[in-house]
């Protein structure tokens, strides 16, 4: 099987944010989206070109344009972030993202009238009724099929930085998990989510998915929701793995790392550098370790079992990548990351709350309104 890839301008940027629609009152999710988006919508189109349907209801997706800068990405939501909040405020409901909501149930949740949705419902059932989650997801162009492999095997190494950056779903139906990010868990549910296999190159891709299709396994290669995985038809590395994040500033944070570390490999690739593939137990267990641990986890830096603080990893490659970031224009935004670390993950920023308000989550969803309005916190509980 043949899989065309459509190359993209080198480190072009494109951002995925999932929202969620929240009634004022009760603090749950509720739908809206069907009528937000129909007035959005620019007459003669059967959609708006930014801002999308999901699998519920009560979750919008916005969208970026394709992006040369962070700053340019960011600017680009913040401009259909504005349409939406202004037509759910019209009709009294607010706007907020994280990974899971803290207490509504996913099983009171309406599906979009969407034909593809609800195939995916009765092919998948559970796994995909209970996906009550919001993510981020980052695109960066790629030039070539030839390098985009060896980039998304070389990104499984920060799977625990971007996860633990980004976590954002401590709680579950009212329940407080013990896990960092309980969207990656629920999501793992899927049959073809999760980490990526190591593969050796594109023509190994196109067999795989090929041998994928004639199973009857997925009807297309969009039906593969790696956690970072090649998007063939926009030409970029897909980076799924970050929980719904509640700010700009920590979109434009995980957006510059995501830049510059596949400017880095592709720099690297030019010079002819093989690009490291770590080993695939080392990947799964440093996963699980950000899952539940989120920005205190230690992970696994080699193959012989030699662990650090996912803090200090995190730092390093900040430095490190500081000379790529100033070349691409993101230099601000990749030292946000340096800002999270300071604040504290959204995780610990809602447990926080929680805690101060004697375990309660309706506070919880009012300070993920507020920071969504003003931003990442200057204080926090790191």
């Amino acid at each position: 099987m043949q899989i065309p890839f459509h190359s993209s301008e080198r480190a072009s940027l494109g951002v995925e944010w999932e929202l969620q629609l929240i009634d004022p009152q009760t603090r749950e999710l509720t739908s809206g989206a069907t009528e937000i988006l129909a007035e959005l919508t620019p007459e003669g189109l059967d959609e708006h070109p930014k801002a999308k349907h999901e699998l519920l209801q009560s979750t919008i997706e916005i969208i970026t344009g394709v992006c040369t800068t962070v700053a340019e990405a960011k600017a680009d939501l913040a401009g259909t972030l504005a349409e939406v909040v202004a037509a759910a405020e019209r009709r009294g409901l607010g706007v907020m993202c994280a990974g899971s909501h803290p207490f509504t149930r996913w099983d009171s949740q309406e599906i979009s009238p969407k034909e593809r949705y609800a195939e995916l419902v009765e092919r998948m059932q559970w796994p995909a009724r209970r996906l009550q989650i919001f993510g981020v997801h980052v695109h960066v162009g790629v030039r070539s099929p030839d390098k985009i492999i060896p980039i998304v095997n070389a990104l499984t190494q920060y799977v625990p930085h971007f996860l633990a950056l980004s976590a954002s779903s401590p709680y579950w139906s009212g329940c407080d998990t013990g896990l960092a990010s309980a969207r990656t868990k629920v999501f793992e549910a899927m049959p073809t989510a999760g980490l990526p296999y190591q593969l050796a190159d594109w023509g190994e891709f196109e067999e795989y998915m090929g041998t994928l299709i004639d199973a009857g396994a997925i009807e297309s290669v969009r039906e593969v929701w790696w956690d970072i995985r090649p998007h063939p038809d926009f030409g970029t590395v897909e980076l799924r793995i970050c929980d719904g994040l509640p700010t700009l500033d920590e979109i434009g944070a995980v957006a510059a790392l995501a830049q510059c570390l596949v400017e880095q490999f592709d720099t690297q690739l030019d010079r002819g550098y093989t690009l490291p593939s770590p080993a695939d137990w080392v990947v799964r267990e440093n996963k699980w370790r950000a899952v539940r641990y989120g920005l205190d986890a230690e992970i696994v830096v080699d193959e012989k079992a030699t662990v650090r603080p996912v803090r200090e990893a995190i730092a390093d490659v900040v430095e490190e990548l500081l000379p790529t970031a100033r070349k691409l224009g993101c230099e601000d935004q990749l030292l946000d990351v340096r800002r999270v670390l300071d604040a504290g993950a959204s995780y610990q920023r809602q447990r926080a709350v929680a805690a101060a308000h004697d375990g309660e989550l309706p506070p919880v969803v009012d300070s993920l309104l507020a920071e969504l309005r003003d931003g990442l916190p200057t204080t926090g509980t790191a």
